[in-house]
């Protein structure tokens, strides 16, 4: 899986978001400013190229459905950004929030909350 420039997570994010549709059903579900429709257009054919999507031909209309999930896209690169930045260490990755006050008291509580949670579940 080949990492995404940031114009194509843009695009996938509104794919992801959509499910399956077109060029102009990708660009409505885009954040502004929103990138012109041939740019889009030209976008999801690469990721096509690049296996992120699939297309069929409906008449002279092009729909596409992902190939990836946004969570196995997540998975893939989190862990390699932390392998990278932080020594492989998501304590360390927290601790970096904490140190650049990105991250307080109470929501590095909610988060022990929820591994403990996911840990009886």
């Amino acid at each position: 899986m080949e990492k995404l420039t940031k114009q194509e997570e843009e695009a996938m994010l509104a794919v992801w978001k959509t499910g399956e549709g077109n060029v102009k059903s990708f660009l409505e579900n885009m954040d502004e400013p929103k990138p012109p429709y041939t740019t889009l257009a030209s976008t999801i054919k690469n990721l096509e190229k690049k296996g992120y999507l699939h297309s069929v031909a409906i008449g002279n209309m092009y729909r596409y459905k992902p190939v990836v999930t946004e969570e196995e896209y997540k998975k893939k690169f989190m862990s390699g950004f932390v392998k990278d930045y932080f020594d492989n260490s998501y304590k360390e990755l927290v601790n970096f929030f904490v140190e650049q006050k990105k991250l307080s008291a109470k929501e590095l509580k909610e988060i022990v909350d929820m591994i403990e949670k996911k840990g009886k579940g």
